[in-house]
């Protein structure tokens, strides 16, 4: 009766995000066909290499605004 409950506790379910996203959805069109390559480059003085904390990656942070503006996501936290 209570090995059941082990039994099921032992399973592990995994899951990538590329099966959670639809082929067809909108955010993979976009990165299928724009190129975002040149945004670490623009930015790169900004950024201090050896000084402080490692930043965030600049290219995830901008995808993250275009996301929030495409769904009109004010919010950074909401974004986040």
């Amino acid at each position: 009766m209570f090995n059941s409950n082990k039994e099921r506790q032992m399973e592990i379910e995994m899951v990538t995000i590329d099966e959670l996203v639809p082929d067809d959805h909108l955010l993979r069109k976009i990165d299928r066909y724009i190129d975002f390559s040149f945004i670490p480059e623009k930015v790169r003085s900004y950024y201090s290499e050896d000084n402080g904390r490692p930043s965030l990656d600049p290219l995830v942070l901008f995808k993250m605004m275009f996301v929030g503006y495409f769904y009109g996501i004010r919010s950074e936290r909401e974004l986040e």
